[in-house]
């Protein structure tokens, strides 16, 4: 959009979001739209007239429809968060763009690429902003891990490890991440984290080749993971993504002259802010806490589209981001499927 049309448009006002169901993870979203300098709380929908207004009167929402279609159709809405299931995303997303709403969609944003083809087309065509809500990439303890990587101080990037797990009771049957017709398990659930963090580091693009292996549940989908990337650049990164272990997500980047640990990344955003620490150790020995001040990551995303609806921002994740991401899944899915090394 340009800068003529985002004047006309918003004339300095406030972002006005809406919320496409009433999905449990709406509660990490509602506070940073509520702290968010530009932001508003508008309206939610759900497919009952009922259980949207009992969610708007409990949450405080000005305004509840009884479908998607009637938010989207909403004047008074600028933008969507998209917490659909998995099987969703694709068909909401582009609806909303149709309708002239930015999009914030939770990941992963599509599971397929003919399916982020259309994601692509219709924020072109409907000049608006679409981005998959990695919160933590947009978080600071990120974009400082990052910008030490890009600057050198490092040295030169070899490997990238990244976990994140969790416990998933296996008589939860009607979890949806456990139901592969909703695009269950999890690679696309928590496994996509790691994978993201190795892409968006390694700068290099997607990775030339992909090995992986994996532990099938009961309902058929992967309730664990382990895969490996190998990028142009000779970085190699081992992801881990499980739903049958105890919590646990970390992150360990290592280069020629340092190493750097993120055993409590912001790959968690919390209600319950606290500082984030890396441990920066060096070749010749030396180590360095760096804390980065408490800030939601939920609120950093919030304030990127802000950033991009009000000012004609680029995003942080431009769609390319995507699909390097979603090929990346693929490709895993692929080799663990095959036992056999995926070149992409």
């Amino acid at each position: 959009m340009s800068e003529k049309n985002y004047t006309a448009r918003y004339c300095g006002a406030r972002l006005r979001w809406g919320l496409l169901s009433t999905a449990a993870i709406n509660d990490s979203l509602i506070g940073p739209l509520r702290q968010a300098p530009r932001s508003e709380l508008v309206a939610v929908a759900s497919r009952s007239a009922a259980k949207a207004q009992a969610y708007a009167s409990d949450k405080g929402i000005p305004r509840a429809h009884g479908s998607y279609e009637a938010l989207l159709a909403d004047p008074d809405v600028d933008a969507i968060y998209n917490p659909l299931p998995n099987s969703l995303h694709c068909e909401w997303t582009v609806k909303a763009a149709a309708a002239g709403k930015h999009v914030l969609c939770e990941k992963p944003l599509v599971l397929a690429l003919a399916d982020l083809d259309k994601v692509e087309s219709a924020a072109a065509a409907n000049t608006v902003t679409i981005f998959e809500a990695f919160a933590y990439l947009h978080h600071p303890q990120m974009q400082t891990a990052r910008a030490m990587v890009e600057a050198g101080k490092l040295g030169d990037l070899q490997l990238i490890t990244g976990w994140h797990a969790f416990y998933l009771p296996p008589e939860d049957r009607d979890n949806i991440r456990l139901n592969p017709a909703l695009g269950g398990g999890a690679l696309w659930d928590v496994g996509i984290y790691p994978v993201s963090q190795a892409i968006v580091l390694a700068g290099a693009g997607l990775p030339v080749e992909v090995w992986a292996c994996q532990i099938k549940g009961e309902s058929g989908v992967d309730i664990a993971l382990s895969g490996q990337m190998r990028f142009a650049n000779g970085v190699v990164a081992h992801i881990w993504g499980g739903m049958r272990t105890p919590e646990r997500y970390g992150l360990h980047i290592v280069g020629s002259q340092g190493t750097l640990a993120l055993d409590n990344p912001s790959i968690r955003p919390s209600t319950e802010e606290i500082d984030q620490r890396m441990i920066f150790t060096t070749s010749d020995g030396g180590s360095e806490t760096i804390i980065t001040p408490a800030k939601d990551a939920y609120l950093t995303e919030v304030e990127m589209m802000e950033a991009c609806a009000l000012d004609g921002a680029e995003p942080l994740l431009p769609l390319h981001f995507s699909r390097d991401f979603l090929r990346c899944v693929l490709a895993l899915y692929q080799s663990a499927a095959t036992g056999k090394l995926v070149a992409l």
